[in-house]
């Protein structure tokens, strides 16, 4: 089976392709989304895993987020070839504040927007098209609506969040925490964010969306993420208790992982403390 990852030489990326032994397709490999010339080639694919992606929320750059994320995806899907298998990596943040009814969020929560940034509203409007060119091509595909996924550090890119609490605390940096690091999270390792594409390619299922992250099992603050890595390497963590940073929409976020364990026999086999190990 023939694997490519879009974004493959990312934050994410590095290590999907590591797992599939997938090419990347990136401008790093010197292939371009937006070039005419080098699209064809993931047509000779088996399965594509589609990571590129602008990952800004800022409004004024709204224009280039949306043409990377929703045009740059359309780019993609067009030259899926049919009966291939398609994976899309949307976000939790598609629900925005509609996620704080639930204690655990399912798919069935509201997308209505509720302030949204341009990031998790491309996304959105990206997953149609996911649907769409599915439907009209005739390949199988899945959408991803990731909760925290995090990984190692990789060379020439930006670490998430639980990465840059790892770093802080190792290097005795200076955090500041959101309600004081109240808001709960269930990360995601990128091991079994790869394994949950292998349950795509591998499952009978056609299409799917599905919410992914650690579960309940696995959910943890802010604060609880700090200053368990701070007990994994004997370190203080300095966080700063005066800070005043707004709470985040949802405050609390926790994925309810019940359609993909049913229908993709997936569930997360990295707990958050093995997670956590793994980057320090």
């Amino acid at each position: 089976m023939r694997v490519l990852v879009t974004g493959g030489s990312g934050y994410l990326g590095t290590h999907v392709c590591r797992f599939f032994a997938a090419d990347d397709f990136s401008r790093r490999s010197n292939r371009d989304i937006f070039n005419a010339e080098d699209l064809p080639v993931i047509s000779d694919y088996d399965a594509v895993i589609h990571l590129a992606a602008r990952l800004d929320k800022g409004r004024d750059t709204a224009a280039e987020t949306f043409r990377t994320n929703v045009e740059g995806t359309v780019n993609v899907l067009r030259h899926v070839r049919e009966g291939a298998a398609f994976i899309f990596a949307s976000t939790k943040d598609v629900y925005g504040a509609n996620a704080d009814a639930f204690t655990e969020v399912p798919e069935t929560c509201p997308t209505d927007y509720r302030g949204q940034s341009p990031l998790e509203w491309s996304k959105l409007v990206a997953e149609h098209y996911v649907h769409y060119y599915a439907a009209e091509r005739n390949f199988r595909a899945c959408v991803f609506r990731l909760s925290t996924p995090y990984a190692r550090p990789s060379e020439g890119n930006a670490p998430g969040f639980v990465t840059h609490y790892v770093e802080s605390v190792k290097r005795g940096w200076l955090l500041r925490l959101p309600a004081q690091g109240r808001p709960l999270r269930d990360p995601l390792h990128v091991e079994d964010f790869s394994r949950a594409c292998r349950a795509f390619i591998d499952a009978d299922v056609a299409r799917g969306v599905y919410n992914l992250g650690g579960g309940s099992t696995n959910a943890i603050t802010l604060r609880g993420i700090v200053e368990t890595v701070g007990r994994l390497i004997e370190v203080e963590p300095v966080i700063d208790e005066e800070a005043r940073i707004p709470s985040p929409a949802p405050f609390d976020y926790v994925s309810d992982i019940t359609r993909a364990r049913a229908e993709l026999g997936w569930e997360p086999q990295v707990g958050v403390e093995e997670g956590l190990r793994s980057l320090v």
